[in-house]
C-alpha cells in the first residue's frame, strides 16, 4: 500500500468500543482515504490484528495513532491456523479486536473470511467500518453497467480449474470484476479473448488512488493488444461487461424455423425460435410466414 506524503488527519478520538471483532477498511493507496470512524476504532481497539503489521504500523504513524502496549497480531494466509486461536481467546476474554487487511475492505480477496467465520461460529459479534475497496472503485470508473455485478476475485492458477472457472463465470449476465497480478494480466486477457470473445467491453484499472493510476477502456481484444509485451506494474482490477449478444446467421434461423414449422403452427414456431435465439419475435414471425408461403 502506497501512502505517499499524506499528513496526519488529526481527527481520531478515543471511543467506547463494544467487545467483538471489528473489520476496518483501510486505504488502497492514498492514506487520506481512511474514514474518521476507522481511525477511532484503530485508536480504541484493545487488540489489533493485521494482514501486514508493517503496513498497519505505517498507516497509524501517518495519522498520529499510538499503538502503545496493545498487542498487534499478524494474521495472513500462511499463519491463519496458528493465529486464529489467539484472536479467539482475546474475543472470549471480552476484548475489542480490530482487523485490517493489507489494503481495502477485509474479507474481499483476503484471509479475513476464515477469521469472520471462526468468530461467528464461536458466538462473537462481528462488526465492520466500511471504506475503500478496489473492486467497487474500479466498477465506479469503468463506465460499464453497475446494476448487476459479480466480484470474481483471482482466477485459479491450475489450468483445469482455471478453464472451468472461466467457463462458469463467462456466461453470467452481469458486469464481472476480476483481480490479477501484473505478471499474469497478459495471460488472463488472452484467455478471456479466446473464451469470451474479443468484442466484450472491458476496463483495466491499475494503481487505483496512487500516483500512477491508470484506466484503459475498450474491448478485451483492444486491451490485450494494447498492453504489449513489456511488464505491467501495480495491482490490477479488470472489469468486464456482460456477454455481447451475437446475432445468429440467417441460415441457422431458417434451419431452426424449418424444424419448428414441421411440428408447430407458424405463430408458435416463430415464438419458439425467437426465444431460443434471442431475436425479435415479430421479425422471426415474418420470416416464418414467408417460408410457409413458399411451400405452398
Amino acid at each position: 500500500m502506497q501512502h505517499g506524503s499524506d499528513t496526519n488527519a488529526g481527527a481520531a478520538r478515543q471511543v467506547p468500543l463494544a467487545p467483538g471483532l471489528w473489520f476496518v477498511a483501510t486505504p488502497i493507496g492514498a492514506a487520506r482515504d481512511i474514514t474518521l470512524r476507522a481511525l477511532d476504532i484503530l485508536l480504541s481497539a484493545e487488540v489489533l490484528v493485521a494482514e501486514d503489521t508493517r503496513t498497519l504500523r505505517h498507516l497509524m504513524e501517518i495519522h498520529g495513532l499510538k499503538l502503545g502496549d496493545r498487542p498487534l497480531i499478524a494474521y495472513h494466509d500462511h499463519n491463519g491456523a496458528e493465529a486464529r486461536p489467539r484472536i479467539l481467546r482475546a474475543l472470549e476474554g471480552g476484548r475489542s479486536v480490530a482487523y485490517c487487511s493489507e489494503a481495502g475492505t477485509p474479507v474481499v480477496a483476503d484471509p479475513g473470511y476464515q477469521l469472520a467465520r471462526a468468530a461467528i461460529d464461536a458466538g462473537h459479534p462481528v462488526n465492520a467500518a466500511p471504506g475503500p475497496s478496489a473492486a467497487i472503485m474500479a466498477l465506479s470508473i469503468s463506465g460499464l453497467p453497475s446494476d448487476r455485478f459479480l466480484f470474481a476475485g483471482f482466477a485459479p492458477s491450475q489450468a483445469g480449474a482455471r478453464a472451468r472457472w472461466l467457463d462458469e463465470i463467462g456466461s453470467i449476465p452481469a458486469t464481472l470484476i476480476l483481480y490479477e497480478s501484473p505478471k499474469r494480466i497478459q495471460r488472463l486477457l488472452g484467455e478471456l479473448c479466446d473464451r469470451w470473445g474479443e468484442a466484450r467491453p472491458a476496463a483495466l484499472c491499475r494503481e487505483l488512488t496512487k500516483r500512477f493510476e491508470e484506466v484503459r477502456r475498450g474491448t478485451l481484444g483492444s486491451l490485450r493488444d494494447g498492453i504489449g509485451d513489456g511488464p505491467v506494474k501495480g495491482e490490477i482490477a479488470l472489469v468486464v461487461g456482460r456477454p455481447v449478444a451475437v446475432a445468429p446467421e440467417a441460415e441457422d434461423v431458417d434451419a431452426a424455423l424449418a424444424e419448428a414449422l414441421g411440428r408447430l403452427r407458424v405463430k408458435d414456431a416463430a415464438a419458439e425460435v425467437a426465444e431460443a435465439m434471442g431475436l425479435p419475435r415479430r421479425d422471426v414471425y415474418q420470416r416464418a410466414l414467408a417460408m410457409k408461403e413458399g411451400e405452398t
